[in-house]
């Protein structure tokens, strides 16, 4: 029997609703107009190099990394860019983004447009770094870390073993899984890049239990590669936050306030292991990722391979379009992702998924007083207790206390509010606690 890996405190089992996981990835229609926002990752915005009336085509650089955590963004069409300015993004607020009218498909002449799967890797360390940086990549689970940085260690650290995150534990989306069936050697090559890159031969690919095809079909195929392997997870929310696969794989606990390489570990998305490869090997930049447009309210849900800057109203319409009922549009999983009111919201290299959500299961309920239950501390994963920064947010105590409770551990997967039989919306009380502690 295959050993099967989860990590010991906390966590939830909520209806996986994976209806997507037989659909085949299928290119979306390229859009009118792609509207492409200079910062898609944590750090500063991304310099712009474009003017109004350039001509670019898809892989051009229309804005280049501004200091060390900043990443390139490309154009992921060809076409005239026709404005720059600030637009109203995903969370409502304006950001500046390069908006380019599309009239056609071509793509810059370095891109290797060929099936075929390179298994060759010539360049050194800081040469795959050096690319990776070029080719804007960044952490695409979610988190949106400019992958160069985490690829180069700190002075004094050493990588031990590079995690490949495949646990995709959010209800509904099944990009990662698609990738891993269909795109399997290519995340393994990508796999053995950054290997190189980190100096070592030893990644793991961890998978979901529930994702048997991708097991099946990685781990067969990994037998033919040195330094790469699989492990096989129990199926538990949130297996795929960073601490928490650590921990599973490992055995090793993050101690709070450090970084993953500080116990030897480095942890990317099997999306962004495929775009390394994309990146290192074919010459691609990242401008197109898979998104999975699913929920009780599309008619035809499926995964697609969306250009960044593409409208979600796009996907949306090629999924069977909006229905009237819809209760509201999430950008990512249900859990952890965030509700949008403008469905001309460009797609990012951080969006993992379209949720359409209605029905009864998505029905909104007035919280009622707590009962002092305890479940909320049971199922938090970082081992804190919500309710006690709920009552500290409450009573306005200063962020000392807020601290003491250890609010910054948590990773806002909304464990304690699912499960609170009271309805009490205390994910949304960690997050004004962290943002009181980072006022003060």
């Amino acid at each position: 029997m295959v050993k099967k890996y989860t990590f010991p405190m906390g966590g939830i089992h909520p209806d996986k609703h994976k209806i997507t996981a037989s659909c085949p990835i299928i290119k979306a229609e390229l859009p009118p107009f792609v509207t492409i926002p200079v910062k898609q990752h944590i750090g500063a915005p991304a310099k712009i190099l474009v003017t109004k009336g350039d001509k670019v085509k898809a892989g051009t650089l229309l804005a280049d990394a501004d200091g060390i955590v900043s990443a390139d963004v490309h154009s992921s069409v060809s076409g005239e860019v026709t404005k720059i300015e600030d637009t109203p993004g995903a969370g409502g607020y304006t950001e500046k983004m390069i908006t380019v009218k599309v009239e056609g498909d071509d793509w810059e002449s370095s891109i290797d447009r060929t099936p075929d799967i390179v298994k060759e890797i010539k360049l050194t360390a800081e040469e795959i770094i050096a690319k990776i940086r070029e080719g804007g990549i960044v952490g695409m689970g979610g988190a949106g870390y400019p992958t160069p940085i985490k690829t180069t260690l700190p002075e004094g650290k050493k990588a031990e073993m590079l995690i490949i995150n495949g646990i995709e534990c959010e209800p509904f989306l099944t990009a990662d899984d698609r990738l891993m069936i269909e795109k399997a050697e290519q995340i393994i090559m990508g796999a053995k890049v950054l290997n190189r890159a980190l100096g070592i031969q030893n990644a793991v690919i961890a998978i979901d239990e529930n994702k048997p095809d991708a097991i099946e079909r990685i781990t067969n195929l990994s037998k033919l590669y040195v330094g790469v392997n699989v492990k096989v997870c129990k199926t538990k929310y949130p297996q795929g936050g960073e601490r928490q696969l650590i921990n599973a794989i490992t055995g090793r606990e993050l101690p709070s306030g450090k970084l993953p390489i500080d116990i030897g570990c480095v942890v990317q998305n099997v999306g962004t292991v495929f775009a390394v490869y994309e990146t290192v090997l074919k010459n691609k930049p990242l401008f197109e990722r898979v998104v999975t447009v699913s929920g009780p309210g599309c008619a035809h849900p499926g995964n697609y391979l969306a250009r960044i800057g593409t409208p979600i109203s796009s996907l949306i319409k090629q999924s069977g379009g909006q229905p009237d009922d819809i209760e509201k549009i999430v950008l990512g999983g249900p859990m952890m992702g965030n509700t949008v009111t403008n469905t001309e919201t460009p797609v990012t290299k951080l969006t993992s998924g379209i949720l359409l959500l209605n029905g009864a299961e998505f029905a909104k309920h007035e919280p009622t007083a707590c009962i002092r239950c305890g479940k909320c501390a049971l199922v938090c994963p970082a081992g804190l207790r919500p309710f006690a920064i709920r009552q500290a947010v409450s009573f306005n105590d200063p962020a000392d206390t807020l601290r003491r409770l250890h609010v910054g551990d948590c990773i806002e997967c909304g464990c304690c509010a699912y499960t609170c039989p009271a309805h009490i919306p205390l994910l949304d009380y960690c997050k004004i606690a962290k943002q009181e502690i980072r006022k003060k």
